[in-house]
């Protein structure tokens, strides 16, 4: 019995508790929550939905533990039920019912922990989005992983999500982007508020490679404009690809003003109650939203301001019939809430349908110290950087392991280590380990059998409650926007598997020389192939490779 069957177990018994004594099951919470006890002599789990339920239901808590208690013992799936404290519900589950979740996982295979809870939902999710003037520096990184694995766990929650990034390929970094280019064509420095780096020069030769004439032609920015960029975007999208990411759609900025689709976007907000007139210009109630300040959609000669182009993006996502808009931005894009939001109101949407997280900064550090070591991109410290130095699997489980809303500092040295203190290696390590003993196995023609019930010991019993957690984070990490929730659950379960497989002699999986083989061993291996599957299912959500061998 997973935590999830368990809770709702439990709220069914509460319901049929609370009616028989003419109390009102309303007064429950829509879910019960089921937590693991930090003291596992406490039981397998606890829950305090009689302290939540009681003085709504018109009873105390500890009188109300006590009948839910009385009902719960009665029923096979737990073998002790007992009320602690105020009114708290300690609960150990019987054998069988243990045992069901490792039937549970081997049944569903690559579908445990897959749900429908977002099914019907139709996800925009837009992140990474970096200016295509340079290559993808460690923000982007963090983005690249993490939104990545943010769409895995959506998609795996029943979602139809479409990944999609934003070229800002319109403006003035652009033209800063293009000046640059030329500059290094000539062989003339940067301008002073322009891009440096080798890698300007080398789209500047390869600009002047494909067209010779390019710098004397009368078009030569448009050349160097469209050339160059592309050959960004190019770099971009190979990098991204490399590390795992891939998209769906890649919507270019300049199409929503070659089009006219900002200006059509405007027009109609004009007449709406969150765009107003003042000062020459037009302003959006963003302040409405939280944001700090109304801001300008029109300015007073005219032109539109960057908002603007948010505004008719948001209209496309919403034509083509996404209900939920993600928008996955930087540290210095926190305004972005309220104005999104304003707008979505403004052109007559729900501003729930829009979501923005925030990413914080990101830190190479070394020997304690802050690192510098890009090769190509001047002052910044680039995607290709970070995988050169530790590999694509170390980057990504880095960068997703820490919420977004909070810095985080890379360990250069810890993430080249192969040892239990470098997470990606520690949790890689538990499956292989897994996939050796299986392995082992098959040549020994020991085979795994259903003997569940013999698995009592507590290590045992730890690892197949930590097992059946998993679609329970998968959940809160879909609903929460939080993968690296994914991340964490997998460096405990790790943890869980490693005590499980250290306990020797006690434990054995598999029979030594001339033992003949037992049920029990048979049961241990079953245990061994839910784990496997687990660990397997769970690092792909991260976008991580589950090695077999290491």
């Amino acid at each position: 019995m997973t935590p999830a069957a368990l809770a709702e177990l439990v709220r069914a018994t509460a319901v049929d508790v609370l009616s028989t004594r003419g109390l009102d099951p309303s007064a429950l919470p829509a879910e019960v929550t089921i937590e693991r006890p930090r003291n596992p002599e406490h039981g397998d789990y606890a829950t305090n939905v009689a302290l939540q339920t009681a003085k709504k239901a018109g009873t105390n808590p500890r009188e109300f533990a006590t009948w839910l208690a009385e009902a719960l013992t009665s029923n096979d799936a737990l073998s002790e039920v007992t009320v602690a404290g105020p009114g708290f519900l300690n609960l150990r589950l019987a054998p069988d019912a243990q045992a069901a979740i490792v039937r549970e996982i081997i049944t569903k295979g690559e579908e445990f922990g897959r749900s429908d809870l977002l099914a019907g939902r139709k996800i925009n999710l837009e992140f990474v989005s970096a200016n295509p003037t340079g290559p993808l520096h460690l923000g982007g990184t963090r983005w690249a992983a993490t939104g990545d694995a943010l769409g895995r766990v959506l998609a795996a929650s029943g979602a139809d999500v479409t990944r999609e990034y934003y070229f800002n390929d319109a403006g003035a970094q652009i033209d800063r982007f293009v000046r640059s280019l030329m500059a290094a064509a000539k062989g003339e420095p940067a301008p002073e508020d322009g891009y440096a780096g080798s890698y300007i020069s080398d789209i500047a030769a390869e600009v002047l490679r494909q067209e010779p004439e390019a710098l004397t032609a009368e078009d030569g920015p448009e050349v160097f404009r469209r050339i160059g960029v592309n050959l960004m975007f190019d770099e971009i999208k190979r990098d991204l690809h490399d590390f795992g990411t891939d998209f769906d759609v890649f919507f270019h900025e300049d199409s929503l003003h070659k089009s006219g689709a900002v200006t059509t976007a405007v027009e109609k907000l004009k007449g709406s109650d969150k765009l107003y007139f003042e000062n020459g210009a037009w302003w959006l109630r963003s302040t409405e939203f939280g944001d700090d300040k109304d801001r300008v959609v029109i300015k007073s000669d005219g032109a539109p301001a960057y908002i603007a182009g948010d505004i008719a993006y948001l209209v496309d996502k919403r034509s083509r019939g996404f209900d939920l808009c993600i928008y996955m931005l930087g540290a210095d894009h926190h305004g972005y809430i309220g104005r999104l939001k304003a707008a979505a109101a403004a052109l007559g949407d729900d501003p729930d349908s829009v979501e923005v997280l925030i990413g914080q900064m990101v830190n190479l550090v070394s020997d304690g110290k802050p690192v510098r070591m890009s090769k190509r991109a001047g002052n910044i410290i680039s995607m290709e950087d970070l995988v050169d130095a530790v590999g694509v699997d170390p980057a990504r489980v880095a960068m997703i392991r820490a919420s977004v809303d909070s810095s985080v500092d890379i360990d250069l040295d810890l993430l080249r280590k192969r040892s239990s203190e470098n997470p990606v290696y520690y949790v890689q390590y538990a499956h292989s380990r897994i996939c050796s003993v299986l392995r082992n196995a098959a040549d020994l023609k020991v085979e795994a059998n259903d003997s569940l019930q013999l698995l009592e010991h507590e290590a045992e019993g730890t690892l197949i409650r930590a097992l059946g957690e998993f679609p329970r984070v998968v959940k809160a990490a879909a609903e929460l926007r939080e993968p690296h929730r994914v991340a964490n659950y997998l460096h405990s379960l790790a943890g869980d598997l490693h005590r499980w497989y250290d306990h020797k002699p006690a434990l054995r999986i598999l029979p030594r020389g001339d033992e003949e083989a037992t049920e029990l061993h048979g049961a241990r291996l079953r245990l061994c192939q839910a784990a496997q599957q687990v660990f397997a299912n769970g690092l792909a959500l991260l976008g991580v490779t589950a090695p077999e061998r290491m």
